[in-house]
């Protein structure tokens, strides 16, 4: 099992103390927090009895966060929760929680994957191209004809008007795609 794989063990002092036991000091609850939002699982246990007490501090941290108005949760559904304590429907209500929860998960990470994959939508911008064609000479022009790293070399019929006339184009073309955005 991975180092990750394993759940981080916080032990509780007879002094409500939180003690990370893999950095050997000691931990709060946003601390806490911030261990599961990376993505780890952490296992909180009494020091003394080593009764597990890792649902009871979930709940807290739960707790703190409605209390500073990060809502989450529903009225609705903390009514639903209370009554789901007090009925036949407890039994049901963790398996549908758990399901909903990991249904939620798995539909955030295929819309991650899904973003990566979609085409980027400035190839769709009308002038593109042409944009992307302008860049390529304005590149070239700068770097004095080396294109990829390697120098073009001037050919015979270059002298050293050449080099005006090619920057006069380059100047031509940035207007004129100056004035096809300024029309988008």
């Amino acid at each position: 099992m991975t180092e990750d794989a394993k759940p981080l063990l916080i032990k509780r002092y007879a002094s409500r103390r939180l003690y990370n036991t893999e950095t050997s000091d000691y931990v709060t609850l946003e601390d806490i927090a911030g261990f599961i939002r990376a993505g780890r699982e952490v296992q909180i246990v009494d020091l003394k009895s080593g009764d597990d007490l890792t649902r009871q501090y979930l709940l807290q941290i739960v707790a703190e966060h409605e209390s500073r108005g990060e809502s989450v949760l529903p009225v609705n559904v903390l009514n639903d929760l209370v009554r789901s304590y007090t009925s036949q429907a407890n039994s049901v209500v963790p398996q549908f929680l758990s399901m909903s929860f990991e249904m939620l998960r798995d539909g955030q990470s295929k819309m991650m994957e899904n973003i990566g994959t979609m085409p980027n939508p400035l190839t769709s911008m009308p002038g593109f191209e042409a944009m992307q064609k302008q860049q390529e000479a304005f590149m070239k022009a700068m770097t004095g004809g080396i294109v990829g790293g390697f120098p073009s070399g001037p050919s015979s019929e270059d002298d050293a008007s050449g080099g005006e006339e090619g920057l006069d184009d380059i100047k031509k073309q940035l207007k004129e795609l100056q004035d096809k955005l300024s029309k988008l």
